[in-house]
């Protein structure tokens, strides 16, 4: 008599049992110990009886705490398998290896490179760089490369036929495989861009890899990428784990050096249990061309409008059409460049939050698996905890003017703050100690000092920039409510200084809430306001920090020493160079010059 075999997920490379008890896992992990600090908050503020004002912080923990609860349990995950389990990356990605063969590639691939109002010069310098990487693989031929403009600026679009038109007379040989296409109407924004080309060409492709302007990828990673779509049918989207480019800016050099260690282990653990049901961010993913055409369609939202943020629904859609969504949690020749400055950081954030709650909408959508369905809840709860956590802050601060907490448990109450602290910091302290624990893994950042000092730097500064996130998001949320929006203008991308005036006028709100919380705290309880200034202090100075970590001579300063370096830094990938060497003035980057660092 024959057992009966366990379904599997489309491509047949894992058991949707283990998958169910991996998610089953980490739902009761996670149910556990939100559970736990809820009842925990609960018996602490409910000592000497309830009040209105201990009522709505514990609502307001209840909402924030989930997305922290989250982190550290996909963080812990991620770094146990990096670590303690005899093949991680094969239990959270057993398609990799399929990319291990000298084979011919049978399928083409059309490279899109997505454009509005951008600096031409900048993109196409990138993109020439990714062609000559690919050419270097033996595998051109295979690859077709598009630029599809949205660009509504006459100027930029003139500026972007004049660039493409050059480089098909200085490279003949790039001519029969580059392609300009520059819509009159940005209708569906970027989604809508790629649709309009698979409608229109893309029944000539197998695999599609869509493309940001600041989007870099080398030849061997997009190789990778196209031969595990070709091992695998069943893989509708395949997304890299895209990590940040060596910047100028001190600002998007402390930032990516957090994402740098602590994506890694993130990223492993969430990998693990979403499965098949995995994110798609967009751009420098492969895509299959066929049913994202016929079944990712986005559907209108209510009056007509487009959907912002694409991604994660046409992932969604994907998976219900009965193909894979997976992510490949290696580090590899996979980036894209952070935002040069705390102000416009807080502009994508906001134009992503804005994207975000449009998800709100399509939560009903007909036949989408759970876990899709779960990823767009966590989409939007990336946002929602804002307001939530705000409101925390603001009647903790409240609270000793308002009644007497003299019969609160502040010990109690001092251990969950400082446990939720330790949520807060879990992804970047446990991938701080993945590094310490790799072999050869400090050597990448510079040695030990470099790279504590860069740990100290990037740790103290997320306090600041948590703070500013948390507060721009909860006003633009409450203006999102009343009809307030962003709208999706080009990012600015190159380091710049701020003055301290357009600092100021950005973030005064975020001062005068620091200023009216220590100042509350300090009067009438200032234990627990010292307590919270690694929470509080970043509202007050913002500004200052915006402005300093914005000035180029500084920026320069953390070059010329290598602070916060990433590893493509100090040992130049070649895909880099090739960046170096065709980056017109002024945006070309500088080469780094110290210990470990090859000039491009």
């Amino acid at each position: 008599m024959h057992g009966r075999i366990s379904p599997r997920t489309p491509t047949g490379l894992q058991s949707l049992a283990e998958l169910e008890r991996r998610r089953l896992v980490v739902l009761a992990v996670n149910g556990l110990i939100y559970l736990v600090m809820l009842g925990w908050l609960a018996a602490s503020l409910g000592a000497g009886g309830w009040s209105i004002l201990r009522v709505a912080i514990l609502l307001a923990f209840a909402i924030a705490a989930p997305w922290s609860v989250l982190g550290f349990c996909n963080a812990a995950i991620g770094f146990w398998l990096l670590h303690f389990h005899r093949d991680g990356l094969a239990a959270v990605a057993p398609f990799a290896r399929s990319a291990e063969t000298d084979a011919p590639l049978r399928s083409r691939t059309a490279m899109l490179l997505t454009l509005r109002n951008e600096d031409p010069a900048r993109a196409l310098a990138r993109m020439r760089a990714m062609m000559a990487s690919v050419a270097t693989t033996g595998f051109a031929d295979r690859f077709d490369w598009f630029v599809l403009s949205d660009t509504s600026d006459p100027r930029i679009a003139a500026r972007e036929e004049t660039l493409l038109a050059r480089w098909k007379m200085a490279a003949p040989h790039d001519a029969a495989r580059l392609h300009y296409r520059r819509r009159a109407e940005n209708r569906g924004y970027k989604a809508g861009n790629i649709r309009d080309f698979c409608e229109a060409s893309g029944a000539g492709f197998e695999f599609m890899i869509p493309l940001d302007a600041d989007s870099l990828m080398d030849g061997e990673t997009i190789l990778r990428l196209a031969r595990i779509g070709e091992a695998h049918p069943m893989i509708g989207i395949l997304q890299s784990l895209v990590v940040g480019t060596p910047s100028d800016s001190a600002f998007a050099r402390i930032f990516q050096f957090g994402m740098r260690h602590g994506m890694r282990t993130y990223t492993m653990g969430a990998t693990w249990w979403a499965g098949d049901c995995g994110p798609f961010w967009g751009h420098n993913a492969l895509v299959r061309v066929a049913p994202f055409a016929e079944r990712c369609a986005l559907p209108m939202l209510k009056g007509g409008r487009h959907i912002l943020s694409h991604d994660q629904i046409e992932a969604a859609l994907m998976r219900r059409a009965g193909f894979e969504v997976r992510a490949l949690p290696q580090e590899s020749g996979s980036f894209e460049e952070n935002p040069p400055d705390l102000l416009a950081f807080v502009l994508r954030d906001l134009r992503w939050c804005q994207g975000n709650m449009q998800y709100i909408e399509l939560l009903r959508l007909p036949g989408l698996l759970p876990v899709s369905r779960f990823q767009l809840v966590w989409a939007i709860s990336m946002f929602i905890g804002a307001p939530a956590w705000t409101a925390i802050i603001s009647l903790g601060a409240a609270a000793p003017a308002l009644e007497d907490v003299s019969s609160l448990a502040a010990g109690s109450l001092r251990e969950i703050y400082l446990t939720f602290l330790g949520f807060f910091l879990a992804p970047k302290l446990l991938g701080l100690l993945d590094v310490l624990l790799t072999p050869g893994g400090l050597a990448r950042y510079g040695g030990a000092a470099r790279f504590s000092i860069g740990a100290a730097i990037e740790i103290a500064s997320s306090f600041i920039i948590g703070a500013v996130a948390t507060l721009s998001e909860t006003m633009f949320l409450a203006g999102l409510a009343l009809g307030r929006t962003v709208g999706w203008p080009a990012q600015r991308r190159d380091a710049r200084g701020l003055a301290l005036h357009e600092a100021a006028k950005a973030l005064y709100l975020h001062f005068l809430f620091g200023v009216a919380t220590l100042a509350l705290g300090f009067v009438f309880a200032p234990r627990l306001a010292l307590w919270s200034l690694p929470v509080t202090i970043g509202y007050v100075i913002a500004a200052p920090f915006a402005v300093s970590t914005a000035r180029p001579g500084l920026g320069d300063w953390f070059r010329r020493h290598l602070l916060c370096a990433t590893p493509e830094e100090l040992a130049s990938a070649e895909i880099l160079r090739r960046i170096e060497s065709r980056m017109p003035s002024p945006e070309r980057a500088r080469p780094c010059k110290g210990e470990g660092a090859q000039a491009g």
